[in-house]
């Protein structure tokens, strides 16, 4: 809804008198050109948004999306049309036994009550989310939680929103997660209060950075489009395209996330993976060469049937930029042998007990000093004597050995992920000044 105009009162006999005069508050912005509407879409960029930072199966599932969703409308108003025209020339006998004969009751109950009322209901269950965020919720602005609604107005000019989204934080209840959503043109991401906690001075700022960098990346792609929802919402009632067509959005949105603040991408995997208090100990080098190394057709069967990429191959998506996110295949190369055997081979393989001990101990002469106790940082104690979290995130994984993959230096698929960085500038590689692991001969 646009705002009424600002300005002095209108001319006597004006059947629209002007705003009431109020103390202490800002003026309420007008409408003007540039503002979302049907066509121009959420960001300066227009419908299509920036195409280039997209994930590449992602436009062609979201039209795989509108076919399918334009079909089964035909389809419903073919239904609705030929039960009518059957009911007033053969007669109910025969109107009863044709649906009879298809015999699939259950899907042409929904097909013809879900689907021409999904419009109506999606407009509606969007409406009650925003109200129930807005009335529960705490609100992010320039006076309450101010250095994350910063976040937000940042993300959104880099991103050329036309709006700076609504923000707010909601009781986490122990689950760290943020969303994305809409209602009408306006815009709203919320963060879970338990994941808001991470952006603290004294824990994971940039981790915090990312995940609002990436939420709003939602709203600039479009993905909380109304028409889109509308639009795709056959595909995803699919047990394998709409898993898909979610996961490629998340990509997306992971570009967006690492467009702004790539130094956040190995904290928010560290997240993640290992919670708030645990991301410090995350190493996130060898959570991602897992991806590349346990070609298990359950682990594909678990990332085919997940609305967001499984977390191995999200993060060894985002510590090599050169290369989409995998959305079908596990993705290849990996930068360190483990010295444990991966997961899907026989159990012939793991260690003995013995093993294992004579490798922690290995493991124990190796670890950095301050680098033990791997039991979280919690705020306000002082961890001055540690590592710091991206230095242990980042390290070489103890133990493991250097594979002869090294990550590409470019062209990267996209040109809006920003400058080529040098292998120095990753932010998963090793700080500046540690030694670099030794290639194998």
């Amino acid at each position: 809804m646009t705002q009424p105009p600002t300005g002095p009162p209108p001319h006597p006999g004006s059947p629209h008198p002007g705003p009431a005069p109020h103390s202490g508050a800002p003026p309420q912005p007008a409408a003007r050109p540039g503002d979302p509407t049907l066509v121009n879409g959420a960001t300066t960029h227009g419908i299509l948004g920036r195409r280039a930072i997209r994930h590449p199966w992602e436009l062609p599932l979201l039209w795989v999306g509108v076919v399918l969703t334009v079909v089964a409308y035909i389809g419903w108003w073919t239904l609705i049309v030929s039960t009518i025209v059957l009911q007033v020339t053969q007669g109910e006998e025969t109107v009863t036994s044709l649906w009879q004969y298809v015999g699939v009751l259950p899907f042409l109950i929904q097909l013809a009550v879900t689907l021409p009322l999904f419009p109506v209901l999606a407009w509606w269950v969007r409406a009650i989310m925003y109200a129930q965020i807005r009335a529960s919720a705490v609100r992010m602005s320039p006076t309450q939680f101010p250095e994350g609604y910063r976040m937000v107005v940042e993300a959104a000019q880099q991103f050329g929103m036309r709006r700076v989204p609504d923000a707010y934080v909601l009781m986490g209840n122990g689950v760290v997660n943020a969303f994305a959503s809409g209602h009408g043109f306006r815009r709203f991401v919320v963060v879970h209060s338990d994941l808001f906690e991470v952006g603290g001075q004294n824990r994971d700022p940039e981790a915090l950075r990312f995940v609002i960098a990436h939420e709003v990346g939602h709203l600039a792609a479009g993905h909380v489009s109304y028409f889109r929802l509308v639009f795709a919402n056959v595909i995803r009632m699919l047990p394998v395209l709409g898993p898909a067509f979610s996961r490629s959005q998340e990509y997306t949105a992971d570009n967006y996330g690492y467009l702004h603040a790539p130094g956040g991408a190995p904290g928010v995997m560290g997240v993640l993976s290992g919670g708030k208090y645990l991301n410090a100990e995350v190493n996130v080098n060898e959570l991602a060469d897992r991806a590349a190394t346990d070609p298990s057709l359950f682990v594909h069967w678990v990332n085919w049937g997940s609305s967001h990429p499984v977390t191995t191959w999200r993060a060894h998506a985002l510590r090599d930029r050169t290369r989409p996110g995998s959305l079908w295949i596990r993705p290849r190369g990996a930068l360190y042998r483990s010295p444990l055997p991966p997961g899907h081979v026989w159990s012939s393989r793991f260690p003995t007990p013995g093993d294992a001990m004579a490798m922690l101990t290995a493991a124990d002469a190796r670890r950095p000093g301050g680098a033990s106790g791997q039991f979280g940082r919690f705020p306000g104690a002082d961890y001055s004597a540690r590592p710091s979290i991206r230095a242990l995130q980042t390290s070489a994984p103890l133990l493991s050995d250097r594979t002869t993959y090294v990550i590409p230096p470019g062209p990267y698929r996209d040109d809006a992920r920003g400058p080529l960085v040098s292998a120095a500038q990753n932010p998963f590689g090793p700080p500046p000044g540690a030694p670099s692991p030794p290639m194998p001969s």
